[in-house]
């Protein structure tokens, strides 16, 4: 069993939602649930129930509900949930009307814009309104070229009233990257901004966007949200307009139309970095639903909370977080660089602007570490308390560090899912302890397993599927009539059965541990090694900063290959390469002790953060890595080619 770092006292837990839902759900069921896992029980194997409950606790606000909860629930992929409901994802984020600030912006400047639900609801109906001007109507592509900014929430959900469908990427995409995005998906109209600010720099969104536009299949109109000046030129760009020409100022009321509960809502893309990304298609019901089940009661999110997530517009956390305002909470919005103008930006935010619940990624908590951040000891951050991390699996050290250097007395949530849910399969509970490595629980009414060999295990390592259907399932993938790309996909591995494709295990306790994507487990000997479990134990090295390993074809067989880099003042000599397979070898088996330790000077990663194996092991085989475009830093993939310790 891991090692225990925090449990919640017994006044937290009794305050919690999850506690209140607990109670009504056993009231409902007629039996005492009284445990987290009891309530787990109920939510997979009565999941009308469930799912009827979660939408009455979370108040959804629909013009129909309807009778029915699911149809077909045997089918995965095909169930059905709640058929006749009407209801529109926007109205229930712009439930709250009143003066509390339903966002807030800051930028690596030191810019700090605000606005109230009030003027959230009131910014919405003009942008709505000009859509609505423009022709966009149900089931329209509006997409979004966009920085982290208030506008781009306003967009968003104006969209979303209308029941359009919204799409976006970060405007630090390159040419080629939002072609095949929105070449896909071809949107009527297109926000952007006139640029965005990244670690001391000014970026240029027109200059590249008058390159793109020509490229996409169908016309579409170019809407300019003024942001890095006031008076932007639009000479790149013609026939381009500027926001404030394009809404209707007079607009004060928000026509939220009522669409089905399947009904598309926005589409996400996959990293695209084995060939053109998938479009992703998330229905408005599901998304709903399964957010303020993930934020009420997994993060016990509420009115007084300041919600802050570290994100572009292009990782799904973005729109995780947008959910927020369904809840009534405060968000939080930063654009820039996490490291500047000091490595300590965003503390500052988080003690200044009150934030109790802070997410980022595992990266960026590992890189605090190796920084030598102590929050802890130079911020007061009396108000936090719920640190989330994803995008890749939190190490033990980086759990330690947390509770050490940021805070004692805080609910660290580690939590996995991704695009292809826009939610998660595990995550944080409120009333269960945290252990080192561990994410806290399986999500309620996700029915989670680990198969190895196809066969369920209680303990072990294996592919992480879920057996039932869930609300949040894509609703499809763009262009894909016939659902085959859907379906192989994810069921392709398991008949009726979702396969994540993560490698993980159950703990006894009720707990989740990812070791590494299972595409990227490697094989020395036919043993199945998890990369993550090599990362925990290289990431003890001191002078290691950061490290990557793949599996290169060899002799008939698999060896593990570790590419390392190290920070400043460091070198790979005999030494420090015997000091890293010794940590290796005593924490783990000699099977994780790599063939090769190579240094590198850098490590290609998507523009979300995650390392990218199979792009390496391409490279290093000699074989073509199909979207180059994909990689925040493609240049990277070069310093693994033709590498001469590779071929002996």
């Amino acid at each position: 069993m891991n090692k225990l770092l925090w449990q919640p006292d017994a006044e937290r837990i009794e305050r919690s939602n999850l506690h209140r839902f607990m109670q009504q759900a056993g009231e409902r069921a007629g039996v005492n649930l009284d445990s987290y896992e009891a309530l787990y029980r109920w939510s997979v194997e009565q999941p009308e129930d469930f799912w009827s409950l979660i939408w009455d606790f979370t108040g959804v606000q629909a013009s129909v509900r309807g009778d029915r909860v699911l149809v077909d629930g045997e089918r995965m992929p095909g169930a059905r949930w709640f058929p006749e409901a009407r209801l529109n994802y926007a109205e229930n984020l712009l439930r709250c009307r009143d003066d509390r600030p339903a966002l807030v912006f800051r930028n690596e400047a030191g810019r700090r814009d605000s606005l109230s639900y009030a003027g959230l609801y009131r910014r919405v109906a003009q942008v709505a309104a000009g859509l609505r001007r423009a022709g966009v109507v149900a089931g329209d592509r509006v997409a979004g070229f966009v920085p982290n900014v208030i506008d781009t929430a306003v967009a968003m959900l104006a969209s979303a009233s209308l029941g359009a469908v919204w799409t976006a990427c970060s405007p630090d995409f390159g040419l080629q990257g939002i072609i095949d995005r929105f070449g896909q998906t071809t949107p009527k109209i297109l926000f952007t901004t006139d640029g965005y600010l990244y670690n001391g720099k000014r970026f240029n969104s027109l200059e590249r966007l008058a390159q793109v536009l020509p490229h996409l299949p169908a016309p579409c109109q170019l809407v300019v949200m003024p942001y890095l000046d006031t008076a932007p030129d639009l000479g790149p760009v013609p026939g381009a307009v500027l926001l404030d020409d394009f809404i209707d100022p007079a607009a004060t009321t928000v026509e939220f139309t009522q669409v089905a509960f399947d009904s598309p809502l926005c589409i996400l893309y996959s990293s695209g970095t084995t060939g053109v990304p998938k479009c992703i298609v998330h229905g408005v019901g599901g998304t709903l639903l399964q957010h303020l089940k993930e934020h009420q009661l997994h993060t016990d999110l509420g009115r007084e909370d300041t919600l802050f997530y570290y994100t572009t517009c292009g990782w799904m956390m973005w729109n995780w977080m947008l959910s927020g305002l369904a809840s009534g909470a405060t968000l939080m919005l930063f654009d820039g660089s996490p490291f500047a103008p000091t490595a300590e930006v965003l503390w500052d935010i988080v003690e200044q602007e009150k934030v109790t619940v802070f997410g980022t990624s595992a990266k960026y908590i590992a890189a605090q570490e190796k920084a030598g951040v102590r929050p802890g000891q130079s911020h007061r951050l009396d108000a936090l308390r719920t640190l989330l991390s994803t995008g890749s699996a939190l190490t033990h050290e980086s759990f330690e560090y947390v509770y050490r250097e940021i805070k004692a007395d805080l609910c660290l949530s580690s939590i996995s899912g991704g695009t292809d849910i826009l939610s998660c399969f595990a995550l944080g509970c409120p009333v269960l302890p945290v252990r080192a490595g561990e994410l806290q629980c399986r999500g309620l009414g996700m029915a989670v397993e680990i198969r190895d060999q196809g066969r369920p295990v209680a303990s072990g390592k294996g592919e992480l599927v879920c057996t039932r259907p869930f609300p949040a399932m894509p609703i499809g993938f763009w262009n894909d009539s016939d659902g085959r790309k859907y379906h192989d996909a994810y069921f392709s591995t398991f008949d009726h059965v979702w396969a994540h494709g993560d490698y993980a295990e159950l703990t006894p306790d009720g707990g989740v541990v990812i070791h590494g994507r299972s595409d990227a487990v490697l094989n020395p000997g036919g043993v199945r090694i998890g990369t993550a479990e090599i990362y925990r134990q290289v990431e003890k090295v001191d002078a290691v900063q950061e490290a990557v390993a793949i599996g290169q074809s060899w002799q008939d067989d698999v060896r593990v290959i570790l590419f390392v880099v190290l920070k400043p003042g460091y070198h790979l000599d005999t030494a420090l390469e015997q000091e890293i397979r010794q940590t290796i070898r005593r924490h783990t088996t000699p099977r994780h002790v790599p063939g090769k330790i190579i240094q590198v000077a850098d490590i290609p990663r998507t523009r979300t953060g995650k390392l990218v194996e199979l792009a390496i092991r391409s490279t290093v085989e000699g074989q073509p890595v199909k979207n180059l475009d994909a990689l925040a830093n493609p240049e990277a993939l070069a310093l693994y080619r033709d590498l001469p310790q590779l071929s002996c």
